[in-house]
């Protein structure tokens, strides 16, 4: 891939001529206008095209149409550079990753002003994010080559000046914000030694992003990486002097599309709403050849040829991926015994079964088998990516399931790897010893699942796996990850209820909320953290369950049981009598419309929407879990709870 490709979203289908024709028919179907413009948003769209699209959006909410099922979002766009292009951009790409995205932005220029007073325009309705999209000619930046110590000024003075607009958004908003770090001119004074040399504005730059790398590291913002964007394409290439000069973009126009591509896929991370899974076709995507035809020692793979280094390229890329956590399947049209050959007995594969959670090979459409994938692995269409070299496949798959994800792939498997890395499926905000183990996680799951198949009775399938489940309260280790499970989880999910870093860690602090954090362990090995549970005070006797979501590879396991019994010895420890929880219907929680009346809750409420308002007393019966081993600690003693109240 090169720039271009770059710059042309080359992973995504191109956009039909009639593109605007289409925007038109979108608005004129209101009940599904959230769909269509979602939809729409799929292709490789130029910047004109992501601005039409966005007009097309704000045209709707004038409207009062509902964007329904996109998850709203409200975004504040602070920078020194002309912001009106980037926002549409980013609003409309935001329907690409299934958000909604309202955007305000700062006046040219005042991006400290602004974001000071409590009076701006940025905070006259509530934030969730915040983008501060501010380069190096904003920063009280100034070139001293070979002095050090003006050098270091340079950073300080930076990085205070970002941290004063993020702490103002904190204050004001409460909202995260999200920090681009400085794309370095092209331009150099000394050439290649513009990098070595202290002072020098390459050598400052690279110093603030180093520094603010590792503040954001630690801290509940996020860092959007636009050095690396820019240096990927060329510096060359992202800066245009004539067009800062002219309307002041501070980066080429041509790239707005790979921008605002880039930072929603960030949003989309805080969300919880990147994937998880990545599927793979076989023939001519892991190796060159039809393994059927040409069998083991016919097809393309390995050292000493380029196209079978390209397969073995692509392998090893797929293998790093797993070890950060994604999740890896096979789906592919052939033989079980025969696709399996190259796994087992080729000496330059890469790949093996173990790597994959499930494995799928038979003559069935490959929709049908991505569906079998997706039940097998307890995990949403959503979370899939599926790559195969075939377009009438990549198509297919399209049509019948357009919640996953399908790149295309360029001809040559040389490009394989850059061109799954440049679109982006799996990007990350946080990483967690819970990240390094999904994979394992869910090949347990399909080991699971084949024990229970070959057990006649439950109770002592159960038993057999030996479970151990372990509660504790939030705490600053597991914040990340409590907010990860948070934000992705949305079929068991009673409220679907959204929280970021800052929010828990917030919650931590409140001595009238409860949490619960559970782990599952077994025979398979461990679940890692499965649960989630916030309970508020509403009244001095009674505990609103204002969250309550569960990880759904865990299903059928007793599990919902005891977390309740762990939630009613804490409620009855603190004198809590009556414990509420409330049911929020959305698309894809049905899953636990019986949730609350199977744990023994009465309804008391319910209103024109669905939502039902469900209690029970904290003293009556509940239902017995299976066996398992219980470990609960870490939490505040009565006495300790007591005196905060």
């Amino acid at each position: 891939m090169d720039a271009h490709s770059y710059r042309d979203l080359t992973w995504l289908p191109r956009c039909p001529v009639d593109f605007a024709a289409q925007c038109r028919v979108a608005l004129a179907c209101e009940a599904e206008i959230g769909s269509q413009l979602r939809q729409l948003a799929q292709y490789a769209l130029d910047d004109n095209q992501l601005i039409r699209l966005s007009k097309a959006m704000v045209k709707a909410r004038r409207q009062g149409a509902s964007l329904a099922p996109l998850k709203p979002c409200r975004l504040g766009v602070v920078g020194n550079g002309t912001l009106d292009f980037i926002a549409s951009a980013i609003a409309a790409t935001a329907l690409r990753y299934g958000l909604a995205v309202e955007t305000v932005t700062c006046g040219y220029d005042l991006a400290v002003q602004e974001t000071l007073s409590a009076d701006s325009p940025l905070y006259r309705d509530p934030l969730d994010f915040a983008l501060i999209a501010l380069d190096w000619r904003s920063l009280p930046i100034r070139p001293t080559p070979g002095d050090s110590a003006a050098a270091q000024a340079s950073v300080d003075a930076a990085l205070e000046h970002i941290g004063t607009i993020c702490e103002a958004i904190h204050r004001h908003s409460g909202a995260v914000a999200i920090v681009q770090n400085l794309a370095a001119p092209p331009e150099s004074l000394f050439g290649g030694f513009d990098r070595a040399l202290e002072g020098t504005l390459r050598h400052v730059i690279d110093a603030v992003n180093a520094r603010l790398a590792i503040q954001l590291r630690q801290s509940v913002d996020k860092l959007f990486d636009v050095s690396f964007l820019a240096e990927t394409v060329g510096l060359a290439n992202w800066h245009c002097p004539g067009q800062w000069n002219l309307a002041k973009l501070p980066f080429d126009q041509n790239f707005l599309p790979l921008y605002a591509d880039n930072f929603c896929r960030i949003l989309a991370a805080i969300r919880g709403l990147t994937r998880r899974c990545l599927v793979l076709d076989l023939d001519n995507t892991l190796w060159g050849g039809v393994i059927g035809d040409d069998g083991l020692s016919g097809i393309l793979l390995g050292q000493g040829y380029a196209t079978g280094e390209a397969y073995q390229s692509f392998q090893r890329y797929i293998l790093s991926l797993r070890d950060r956590g994604v999740v890896i399947a096979v789906c592919s049209k052939n033989e079980d015994a025969t696709a399996r050959l190259p796994f087992r007995n080729h000496p330059e594969m890469l790949l093996k079964e173990e790597h994959c959670a499930v494995f799928q090979a038979n003559w069935e459409d490959k929709a049908t088998n991505i569906e079998a994938i997706s039940k097998t692995l307890s995990l949403g269409l959503e979370s899939l990516v599926f790559v195969d070299d075939n377009p009438f496949e990549r198509n297919l798959v399209r049509e019948k399931l357009p919640q996953v994800a399908v790149p295309e792939m360029p001809q040559d498997p040389a490009g394989y790897a850059r061109t799954l890395s440049a679109a982006g499926y799996f990007e990350a905000v946080s990483f967690s010893e819970e990240d390094v183990k999904r994979a394992s996680f869910y090949a347990g799951n399909a080991q699971r699942a084949i024990m229970e198949q070959q057990s006649g009775d439950i109770g002592a399938y159960l038993a057999a796996l030996e479970m151990q489940i372990t509660f504790q309260p939030f705490d600053e280790v597991n914040r990340p990850r409590i907010s990860q499970l948070i934000n992705k989880s949305n079929q068991f999910n009673l409220t679907t209820r959204r929280y970021s870093e800052l929010d828990v860690a917030r919650m931590e602090a409140d001595p009238d909320v409860f949490t619960l954090q559970v782990r599952l362990s077994d025979k398979f090995g461990d679940n890692g953290m499965i649960s989630v549970v916030i309970c508020r005070y509403t009244e001095p006797e009674t505990w609103d369950i204002d969250t309550w979501l569960m990880s759904c590879r865990v299903l059928g396991r007793g599990v919902e049981e005891a977390v309740l019994q762990e939630v009613l010895k804490h409620a009855g420890e603190r004198g809590v009598q009556k414990l509420r929880g409330t049911y929020i219907p959305t698309e894809r929680n049905k899953l636990v419309e019986q949730h609350y009346p199977k744990l023994g809750f009465v309804a008391v409420g319910r209103d024109e929407n669905g939502t039902t308002v469900w209690e029970r007393n904290v003293a009556a019966a509940v239902l017995q879990p299976p066996p398992m081993a219980v470990r609960s600690f870490g939490f505040p003693s009565l006495v300790t709870e007591a005196a905060q109240r």
